[in-house]
């Protein structure tokens, strides 16, 4: 399973706000520039972090974005399903797409695989903290392939 680049960069920004949680408001500018993001797209990673609860956005002169959480109380399940709407998807759902039917829908002997990896990852995902994502931001980059070093 592959993360798309917005879940890889988001996961990234909710770090570097894990690790200004003291700072009282952290700003687009300088989150992107300090991982070498656009500002436009790490404004759409932050807006649906902050409509998903994760994060808090203030406007103005200091205004900016701070976890709305502790670290601790942030999950990796939470932050995917931010970012990518859920954490593994099933095709062989018809209410996925209309455009792609399945011929064996009803007799799938494959569905309760994907079930069972759905389970597993999701327990998994729920399991792990902002916390402790923070306290291995290299790793958890290397393992996500988003070749970020500082």
């Amino acid at each position: 399973m592959r993360f798309t680049t917005k879940t890889e960069y988001g996961l990234v920004c909710m770090i570097y706000l894990a690790r200004h949680a003291e700072a009282e408001w952290v700003s687009i500018k300088e989150i992107a520039g300090k991982e070498r993001y656009s500002v436009p797209f790490t404004e759409k990673i932050l807006q649906s972090l902050r409509k998903a609860g994760l994060v808090a956005s203030h406007q103005g002169n200091h205004g900016g974005y701070v976890l709305a959480r502790k670290p601790s109380e942030i999950t990796l399940k939470q932050i995917i399903e931010a970012l990518e709407g859920g954490t593994f998807d099933v095709f062989c759902k018809p209410e996925v797409r209309e455009d792609i039917v399945c011929t064996h829908f009803c007799l799938c002997g494959v569905k309760p695989i994907w079930r069972k990896t759905k389970a597993i990852l999701d327990e998994f995902y729920d399991s792990v903290t902002l916390d402790m994502l923070t306290h291995n931001e290299i790793e958890v980059k290397s393992l996500m392939g988003a070749g970020h070093e500082q």
